[in-house]
């Protein structure tokens, strides 16, 4: 459970966010005039990686190859919206929405750490556990890295 949502996860966002940069430059500005300020793309991205923080989500994704697909699928499509949005929105909106990304991700890893039962089938509870440790961890190390590097950037 921990190498599905604690590296696979991370990595088809990012694997999305680099595979958008080889896209042709029209079809980008194409998709950039749906996504003023970055706020669209920040919504796909935030409502992706909370559908596939549930626990139903991951036991369908192990369970069914199609809906693995869709899982990786999805998670490019994000990756790609927040290349987009990253650069299009301003400091306050990326504090907003890493912020909401934040205490999503803090609440489900409290709720696999504080779950008596398991949450996901395919998981055993130990899973879990380390898992929801994990997913707290993220929750405070990613905000931190934006603020060191919003801070790195605005020095100058």
């Amino acid at each position: 459970m921990a190498l599905h949502m604690l590296v696979q996860i991370p990595l088809l966002v990012l694997a999305g966010h680099w595979l958008s940069a080889v896209l042709p430059a029209r079809f980008r500005q194409t998709l950039q005039s749906f996504n003023a300020h970055g706020v669209s793309g920040w919504v796909l991205a935030s409502l992706a990686l909370a559908f596939w923080m549930l626990p139903r989500a991951l036991d369908a994704a192990v369970a069914t190859p199609w809906i693995d697909a869709a899982k990786f699928s999805v998670l490019l499509l994000a990756g790609a919206a927040l290349r987009g949005s990253w650069a299009a929105s301003r400091p306050v909106i990326q504090l907003f929405f890493i912020g909401n990304w934040a205490w999503m991700t803090a609440t489900v890893g409290l709720l696999y750490v504080e779950a008596p039962q398991r949450l996901c089938n395919a998981y055993l509870l130990g899973d879990q556990a380390t898992t929801g440790y994990g997913l707290i961890a993220a929750a405070v190390l990613l905000p931190l890295l934006w603020g060191w590097d919003y801070l790195r950037r605005n020095e100058a």
